[in-house]
């Protein structure tokens, strides 16, 4: 498991690691300085300075930490890449810049760290916590402390303060009980969005009168999620109610955040543990990182249209047959042929008269599938 403090959650996926991909944030902002990625693009080049971070990098080329899409994917990434590579060839050829190597690992490694400054986790606050709590009415039902006049649990007897999830399955487990209350004094179901859990999360773990809870959350293998969420939510969550199609750049937090805002749409609440909790939210949040699955047919299709057979189905055009009986291919598979055999390509392809083709995410992705169909 990864223990992450919650103070410094803008940033701490920066040292985090994916388990499915095993790619690592860390590297990933590495590569960026090893291929000198950085003499003309920019990180954060607009943001006020916290925990020590600040924007760093050239700029006559994008800030590379600007949101992206709806949809932010290591499909998404590869497209971009895949797009812009010809015009920055040409910059880095006029700049005199050797042109980048990147392996497939450095292709992950780019994602988690992108991904990472992006949508982890937003800093909270313990003032705008204070107001969450205020103006959501907690005190009317929770009291600081024992002895107190609401009827629900002291905020001192929380064994959650710390851990933000862990709080949102308290939360779940107290539901029906919740319900019950706030229909006794009219008022509807309290929603929150993840800035206002995590800043309630750090308003009460910071009051003085309260024990202290050490502020920290812990993320299981998503991977170890996914039998409690199909004993749990597929009776729902399938088809066009697939999570994979609902999900849009959430935080872990935004995520717990939005199963606590389900709640009264659902005909029952189902029970599970603390750890379970923990490791549906994991899942489920894994499930937007990795995107959509490609369609191969499409992928066919589009490879035709693309017209990217007429080099790969061509004996003499050098090209690797394709599909080619290879398993394995992977978006970051795309970004590596691109970066060491990309400029070779763009020279074949101007040589046969066609025009460098502009990839979708959702093209990368059923490329994709299609070139790993008849592995």
């Amino acid at each position: 498991m990864r223990r992450i403090v919650l103070p410094a959650l803008a940033f701490c996926a920066a040292m985090c690691e994916n388990h499915l991909y095993a790619s690592d944030a860390e590297r990933g902002a590495a590569v960026l300085r090893r291929e000198n990625c950085l003499r003309c693009h920019s990180i954060r080049a607009n943001d006020i300075p916290r925990f020590g971070q600040q924007g760093e990098g050239g700029n006559t080329a994008t800030d590379l930490s600007r949101p992206i899409g709806r949809r932010f994917s290591p499909a998404l990434l590869a497209s971009i890449m895949w797009n812009h590579a010809p015009s920055m060839w040409a910059s880095m050829k006029d700049q005199g810049i050797e042109r980048p190597q990147l392996s497939e690992q450095d292709g992950d490694d780019l994602f988690a760290y992108f991904f990472s400054i992006r949508y982890f986790e937003k800093p909270g606050e313990a003032e705008r916590g204070k107001l969450v709590f205020e103006a959501k009415h907690c005190a009317e039902c929770h009291s600081m402390d024992q002895g107190g006049p609401g009827p629900g649990h002291p905020v001192s007897t929380w064994k959650s303060l710390g851990d933000p999830i862990l709080m949102v399955h308290d939360m779940w487990d107290h539901a029906t009980a919740m319900q019950n209350a706030l229909g006794k004094h009219k008022r509807g179901w309290v929603n929150l969005s993840g800035q206002e859990l995590t800043d309630l999360s750090v308003y009460l773990q910071n009051l003085p009168q309260l024990p202290k809870a050490p502020g920290e959350f812990s993320l299981p293998d998503p991977a170890s999620g996914e039998a409690a969420f199909k004993a749990t939510c597929t009776r729902c969550h399938n088809g066009s109610m697939s999570l994979e199609t609902r999900l849009s750049n959430m935080t872990l937090i935004d995520v717990a955040a939005a199963m606590w805002n389900h709640i009264p749409k659902m005909k029952d609440v189902p029970q599970t543990s603390q750890e379970d909790m923990r490791r549906i939210v994991a899942y489920i949040w894994e499930r937007q990182y990795l995107g959509p699955s490609g369609n191969q047919a499409r992928g066919a299709r589009t490879f035709e249209v693309k017209r990217c057979a007429v080099c790969h189905n061509d004996p003499q055009s050098g090209a690797p047959k394709l599909p080619g009986g290879n398993a394995g291919y992977t978006t970051s598979t795309m970004i590596h042929v691109l970066w060491t055999h990309g400029p070779e390509m763009l020279d074949k392809m101007k040589q046969k008269g066609l025009t460098w083709p502009h990839l979708s995410a959702d093209d990368v992705s059923n490329i994709v599938a299609y070139l790993n169909s008849r592995s």
